[in-house]
């Protein structure tokens, strides 16, 4: 029988798959640590495949910094951890299809790979500035000078300089640009095709942000830099900025530019509201879309062409030299009557030359009664409506009242909440009432109220997955006194409400109060308000699992079970839901078949028995549903021939269904 991985994915070992499916000639067989064969590549082959393109020992454009090698590895790493389900810190986990999960974004970004690979189409994030102030991250990833010397050799074996550095601020970077680096490259990862990303930074690592992401998304994937103009700040040196940016890239611009309903385009109701006239109901299909237009009045002054007027306020064709002989009057014929049409104060708004070619083009619609002017059709085209601006005015004002009534403290624990109207311009404009909706910054959930507001305003069912770092809220020297008053609100809430003195929990607490003003705000309790919590750990499984080669038979006879003492049956099944690629989000319910606890996800994606001495009873009720994944405990069958009984019995009763255990 099968035995489940529960790890993360090697993805160095995919991307070596995926290049020798391109060029098979370039396999080699090489010892791991462990004196293990394994597949490689051999890179001089694989340049001599790539020599029109590859440099090798020339000088080339590269955006590189101390760590990135690192940093690339870090991101493929595998790691053995789970996400353990929180139900008491839940909302509606029955019927919540949203997800909270605390922890370190990178190991919670690996651990969704199976699970929403090519499934989120839209990401929003806020990373660390690099200020060395941010209130929720410690993001002053300054290195020390010796070491950073140290690290790019900058220093000869005699101690003498190898090159003058007048920029310190590559030490400041290094870090930072490794931290984000690691993380981008996962979260491409889980992007469908036409999936957008946006990302909020100011002018501290925005050039540096703007290259990685070039390097990770492809500069042919870029969209825009946004402006986000805010409130000024006070504390200038030389110039007080009042903006920051938003970085916008796709994962494949031609994929998100064609789509039916393409990403920066009005969706399909907008569309309707725009272009509908006279509130003509037009039943069309979205592949019909194109097939809509909106009337444009053909007259218009100011154009030359319409400047041959006698003194008689005739339009004429050709100059006015003569007002009696300067040739016709500048008049159209209705193809409808037969007759000229009305003549226009101001005249036409084109040529003869193009007025009959925009007849043979059908696009001229001519009326019945020749008193009345003929109009041009100007129809939908997607690939050239773009409503997004590269500019947005925002108003922190309206939120931070709200945060403040919601903590009741006279002052909020953010210092710098984004707000929830321009998240919202963000995920309406990606045109997908069903998108998942993914924030790994999360910070105070303003994304998860953005999502909830939408929702509640439109009947939509999009879903969030937010990940925060639980970050300790506590006092630190060198705080400003506006630093001070908003940690001290934070913890002022947090003790009044017995909870734990950390950013999530501050985060939950405002997904609960944001709901119940939208209940309110917009009489509409139809929406998704709740949210399933996670929480990022160490694997389920003990080392045994993992290495069994290390422990001998007396030892492994001694120890009643590889799964840790403290983990429940949640805990297994959904580190299963993690490691056989099902979405966390999915309906689960619990059976009771012959005495033992059964666990249904979504009715047949996987069901799951973790029970000790299974009977061939609950093996056949539950290979009767035909199931697509099953899981058991190692330990649930007394000896290989059980084993083997229950892989026969689903051979017979269910031969489709993928059958592992832990």
């Amino acid at each position: 029988m099968e035995k489940m991985n529960l790890q993360t994915k090697n993805l160095t070992d995919e991307n070596i798959q995926r290049i020798l499916k391109l060029f098979p000639n370039v396999a080699i067989e090489k010892e791991d640590e462990k004196g293990k064969l394994k597949k490689a590549i051999d890179f001089d082959k694989l340049k001599q495949e790539l020599s029109d393109v590859v440099v090798d020992g020339e000088e080339s454009y590269d955006f590189t910094w101390v760590g990135k090698r690192e940093a690339m590895l870090e991101a493929n790493r595998p790691i053995r951890k789970t996400l353990r389900p929180d139900r008491k810190s839940s909302v509606n986990w029955d019927t919540t299809e949203n997800i909270y999960i605390e922890g370190d974004n990178l190991d919670a970004l690996k651990l969704l790979q199976e699970s929403y690979m090519g499934k989120v189409k839209m990401i929003y994030i806020d990373p660390p500035y690099n200020t060395g102030k941010d209130f929720v991250y410690r993001d002053n990833f300054t290195q020390d000078k010796d070491s950073y010397e140290e690290e790019i050799g900058a220093k000869d074996e005699e101690g003498n300089r190898l090159f003058l550095n007048t920029e310190t601020r590559g030490r400041f970077h290094s870090d930072w640009c490794s931290m984000i680096y690691s993380r981008l490259k996962l979260a491409r990862n889980l992007l469908t095709d036409d999936g957008v990303i946006f990302i909020s930074i100011d002018d501290n690592e925005v050039d540096n942000l703007r290259k990685i992401c070039d390097e990770v998304f492809g500069d042919n994937n870029f969209i825009a830099q946004i402006i986000i103009d805010g409130t000024p700040k006070n504390d200038p040196y030389i110039v007080s900025t009042a903006h920051e940016y938003c970085l916008v890239y796709t994962k494949d611009f031609n994929v998100a530019k064609d789509a039916e309903y393409g990403v920066f385009n009005p969706a399909y109701e907008d569309l309707l509201k725009i272009y509908n006239k006279n509130g003509n109901n037009y039943e069309k299909t979205a592949h019909e879309i194109k097939q809509y237009f909106t009337d444009n009045n053909l007259t218009g002054a100011n154009i030359s062409n319409y400047k041959n007027v006698d003194e008689y306020g005739i339009y004429r064709i050709g100059p006015i030299d003569d007002p009696q002989s300067s040739g016709p009057r500048d008049q159209r014929i209705n193809p409808k009557t037969g007759r000229y049409c009305a003549t226009p104060a101001s005249g036409w708004r084109c040529t003869i030359s193009k007025w009959n070619e925009w007849i043979e083009q059908h696009l001229i619609e001519f009326p019945d009664d020749d008193t009345k002017l003929p109009s041009k059709k100007t129809y939908i085209t997607l690939d050239r409506l773009d409503v997004m601006r590269a500019y947005f005015k925002t108003q922190t004002r309206k939120d931070t009242d709200m945060l403040k009534k919601m903590f009741g403290e006279g002052t909020t624990p953010f210092s710098n909440p984004k707000p929830v109207e321009l998240i919202k311009t963000f995920i309406e404009n990606i045109n997908d009432k069903n998108a998942i909706i993914l924030d790994f910054f999360s910070g105070s959930a303003t994304t998860a109220h953005a999502v909830m507001n939408l929702n509640a305003n439109d009947e939509g069912c999009r879903k969030f997955i937010l990940v925060q770092l639980q970050e300790k809220i506590e006092l630190k020297s060198g705080q400003s006194n506006k630093e001070k008053k908003i940690t001290q609100s934070a913890l002022s809430f947090l003790r009044k409400n017995k909870l734990s003195e950390n950013i999530c929990e501050i985060a939950k607490a405002r997904m609960k109060f944001s709901a119940e003003l939208i209940k309110s705000d917009k009489n509409n309790k139809n929406f998704d308000c709740g949210f399933r919590v996670f929480k990022v750990d160490d694997t389920n499984m003990k080392d045994v699992y993992y290495t069994p080669n290390k422990y001998s038979q007396n030892l492994l006879s001694s120890l009643e079970s590889n799964i840790k003492d403290d983990r429940t049956d949640e805990d297994l099944l959904y580190g299963c839901l993690l490691d056989w690629g099902v979405e966390l989000s999915l309906p689960h319910r619990i059976e009771m078949i012959d005495g033992k606890r059964v666990h249904i996800v979504n009715e047949d994606d996987l069901i799951a028995c973790f029970e000790k001495n299974i009977s061939e009873t609950v093996v056949k009720e539950i290979a009767k549903k035909q199931p697509t994944r099953v899981v058991f405990r190692d330990s649930s069958f007394n000896s290989d021939d059980n084993r083997i009984n229950v892989e026969e019995i689903f051979k017979l009763k269910s031969p489709n269904t993928r059958v592992k255990v832990i």
